[in-house]
């Protein structure tokens, strides 16, 4: 068994939560490969090492001091080698960074030495070979992550070490300057690093005990996901739930590695398995609920629309010559309705209408905005007869008005419109009609 195993900055915050990281590491010789994340906030008004380098780095940009800010960075992983009882020193590492920052090395550079020294502390405390990932990450000149060079030159590296660190968030351009992944990236790292060495597992340790059904900003402690689909994460992901960097699931899908999301403060917690296919049986009829405000609506009218070929194409084009892409374009016989955006579109609002009536030459356009959209996934809707009907009851039951359905031919999820201010009602209201009632 060959696990590779990623803990986030919550999980690196302080000596006592790398102390829970060194339990669990070596409660399994699994456990063998290793990525971290930068110290994340100790308590809630704290500040995350990442945000403290993006702050000394905008002053080092403008040849002011920044020796203030730096100090208190090195304070912070020193307060950790102190609290680990290690006999290291980082005072080369910060001799470097500062060198660095003052020839203005870039903002990617800076954002990533906060994995790079945890890097080196974790090694430090684990015994671990330490891998500096610009050696093994890398990216192409036009500024693409580069899959193939990395798992070919990580792949070699890592089969000769028994047990490595490898720091999440950044790698390398072919010039050697170091390119960071989005804010997350470390997640992406661990999935690059479990291909690599062909992982069994690739484990995700984080502050929550895997996924939930809905947001518990809405929902109070809702219920848990034991297991997702790839897929089904997928659209989660794109709908707004966030517990993992939707990026991150491709390296290892395509190689069929399944993860497992656990939480750093809950070892016995079993999280949630993320697998490519499963005939385990869902415990409820849908596995998730997610989604997102700030929508808009362009209804497109036009008699025999469905008879004139290349009309949607025109349709679309009308918001792709304004630089818009489109969220949903559920239709009916004389009607196409898109959704976008609503803060992208609202500038250019009237050159759309223009150019749809310049190109498709509609009857009528008609624009509602303040919308939300909320996807309900689940692999169990396919097998379940009347899911959409009981979400449209249980929607009526609260009152709520539903603006647009869309169901797609997968039958993995059923995408709901309605009004910004009906939002959590109705997540309430779904979550009521298919988790409550079973429990």
């Amino acid at each position: 068994m060959r696990k590779v195993v990623k803990f986030g900055g919550s999980s690196l915050a302080s000596a006592e939560q790398f102390e829970k990281v060194g339990e669990i590491i070596r409660a399994e010789s699994s456990r063998r490969y290793v990525v971290p994340s930068a110290p994340g906030k100790r308590f809630r008004k704290d500040t995350k090492v990442t945000d403290m380098l993006y702050g000394c780095y905008a002053l080092a940009e403008k040849d002011q001091d920044f020796s203030h800010e730096l100090q208190q960075i090195k304070e912070r992983y020193q307060e950790i080698i102190d609290g680990l009882k290690l006999s290291l020193s980082l005072e080369d590492e910060f001799a470097g960074i500062e060198r660095n920052f003052k020839a203005h090395a870039g903002r990617d550079y800076a954002a990533s030495r906060g994995e790079y020294l945890n890097g080196i502390v974790m090694a430090a405390y684990l015994g671990y070979e330490f891998v500096d990932a610009a050696e093994v990450v890398f990216f192409k000149p036009n500024g693409e992550f580069d899959a193939q060079k990395t798992n070919e030159v990580m792949g070699e590296r890592l089969k000769k070490m028994e047990n490595a660190v490898v720091p999440g968030f950044y790698g390398s351009n072919p010039d050697g300057s170091i390119r960071t992944f989005s804010r997350g990236g470390s997640d992406i790292t661990g999935s690059i690093v479990a291909k690599a060495v062909h992982a069994d597992v690739y484990e995700n340790w984080t502050d929550v005990s895997g996924f939930l059904i809905a947001d518990p900003n809405i929902i109070p402690n809702p219920e848990k996901i034991e297991t997702i689909t790839y897929r089904e994460l997928r659209e989660l992901s794109y709908m707004g739930a966030s517990v993992l960097h939707e990026e991150s699931i491709f390296p290892v899908r395509s190689e069929g590695i399944p993860i497992n999301i656990r939480n750093t403060n809950e070892p016995d917690n079993s999280g949630t398995w993320i697998v490519e296919s499963t005939c385990q049986k869902p415990r409820f009829v849908i596995t998730g609920i997610a989604g997102k405000k700030g929508f808009c609506s362009i209804n497109i009218e036009k008699d025999m629309m469905n008879a004139e070929i290349g009309f949607g194409r025109k349709v679309l084009q009308a918001f792709e010559d304004n630089g818009i892409s489109f969220e949903h374009v559920p239709s009916g016989i004389d009607t196409m309705t898109v959704f976008v955006h609503q803060d992208e579109f609202m500038d250019k609002e009237q050159n759309v209408v223009s150019a749809l009536h310049r190109i498709a030459d509609p009857d009528m356009v008609d624009i509602e905005g303040d919308l939300a959209l909320i996807a309900v996934v689940g692999r169990g809707m396919k097998s379940t007869r009347g899911t959409a009907g009981r979400i449209f009851a249980a929607l009526a039951h609260a009152n709520i008005n539903v603006r647009m359905i869309d169901q797609g031919s997968s039958e993995l999820n059923i995408i709901i419109g309605v009004r910004d201010e009906d939002f959590e009602a109705a997540i309430r209201a779904i979550y009521n009609m298919f988790v409550l009632v079973q429990l």
